[in-house]
Formats: structure tokens, C-alpha cells, sequence
């Protein structure tokens, strides 16, 4: 049985709602379903307490449960012959890394939920992290115990330890476009994770102002 070692991260953070969502603007350019936000995050209550596993789950839930009807839709109404992916982030977001010491890392369920049915419905994963290279092989083989199918891993080469981790994170999606795939959303919990375009729609999980990795 998973731990879920609440003490672990007893830090002091603006508390994010999980019943809040906030939906923010398209940016410039953009090519979106009918009707469809390009970002979706959780909105910060106005109250502080201490973040600990169940309320980071919790406010994970109430962000993949607004993706996964936007993921059913967009499948739904691919193209004919559209080649169709989500990007995703790592630590704490497609595995659960600062709630818990274990080798290899849990996945993080409502993500690991969202992703699973993207894949029954041909969809590809791209996991994009700022991990660095040398421990490329760990974590794909981490990602395919915890339950990912990978259609491939982005790690983070020596030369691209000197980048801006935004403009690396970009790039990579730029990458996997160039391959003909259509980016239909991208999972992270942190801006650099996000920011830069390329991707249909956005969606953030909670970091608490940066407290989480």
C-alpha cells in the first residue's frame, strides 16, 4: 500500500482550491477546437495552510478532471490522419516525486488516468523534464513501471544545462511537431513547463508558488 507520508512537505503555501478553476486567454495564434480555452489551472484561495499529500491530490483531481473531457473531445474529433500527442512534464506531475523516497517513483494517478485514455484512443506521450541526460535510462524505465507508454523522452543534454528551462521545454515541443504530430495538450505543474506555445491547451497543476519541484 502506497504511503502517503503527509508530513513530508509541511510547508506553508497560499492554498489552491480544488473546486476553483481559473481559464485563461488564448495566446496569439493559436489553433483550437471550437469553444476550447487554451489553459486550465487552479486558482488560488485567498487562505494559507499546509499542502500535504491529500490536498495536493486533491487539487490535481479538479485539474485532470477538467482535461479529461477535453481529451475525450478532442480525440473524438481528430482529423483524418492527424497524428495526435500530449506532452507532459515529470516530477510532480506524471510521477509523484516530492510526496514520497521511493525507487521507482508512484505515478501520479489522476494524471496516469487522464494519459491512459488519451492512449487508448491512439494518442501519443512525449514526456519532456528537466532532468538531466545522465539519468535518461532510470526514468524511462520508471515511466513504463509506473504505467506510462512513452512515445518518447526529452531529457535535458549538457549543453542544454545553460538554457532557460522555458525556451529547452519549448523546443523539444517544437521537435515533436516537426515529427507531424499535433500537440493537442500539455501537463505541467510549473510555468517553465508551459509557457511558449505549441500545444492546443495547457493545463497546470498546482506547484504552491514554487514549492513543489
Amino acid at each position: 500500500m502506497r504511503s502517503r507520508r503527509p508530513w513530508l512537505h509541511r510547508v506553508s503555501v497560499t492554498a489552491v482550491s480544488a473546486a476553483a478553476l481559473t481559464v485563461l486567454a488564448a495566446p496569439a495564434g493559436a489553433t483550437l477546437p471550437a469553444g476550447s480555452p487554451t489553459a486550465v489551472t487552479a486558482a488560488p484561495a485567498a487562505a494559507a495552510e499546509d499542502v500535504d499529500y491529500d490536498t495536493w491530490q486533491r487539487d490535481c483531481r479538479a485539474v485532470m478532471e477538467q482535461a479529461l473531457p477535453y481529451v475525450r473531445q478532442r480525440t473524438a474529433d481528430a482529423g483524418p490522419g492527424e497524428k495526435q500527442a500530449i506532452v507532459l512534464d515529470i516530477d510532480n506531475t506524471a510521477l509523484e516525486t516530492d510526496f514520497g523516497f521511493s525507487f521507482p517513483q508512484p505515478a501520479n494517478d489522476p494524471v496516469l488516468e487522464v494519459a491512459r485514455y488519451a492512449e487508448e484512443r491512439g494518442v501519443d506521450l512525449f514526456f519532456v523534464t528537466a532532468r538531466p541526460g545522465i539519468i535518461y535510462a532510470p526514468t524511462e524505465w520508471n515511466l513504463d513501471r509506473a504505467g506510462y507508454e512513452s512515445s518518447g523522452l526529452y531529457v535535458r543534454g549538457f549543453l542544454d544545462l545553460f538554457k532557460n528551462v522555458a525556451d529547452y521545454k519549448t523546443a523539444q515541443r517544437v521537435a515533436i511537431e516537426r515529427k507531424g504530430y499535433t500537440i493537442i495538450a500539455n501537463i505541467g505543474n510549473s510555468p517553465t513547463d508551459l509557457s511558449g506555445g505549441h500545444a492546443e491547451k495547457t493545463f497546470k497543476l498546482p506547484d504552491y508558488d514554487g514549492q513543489l519541484s
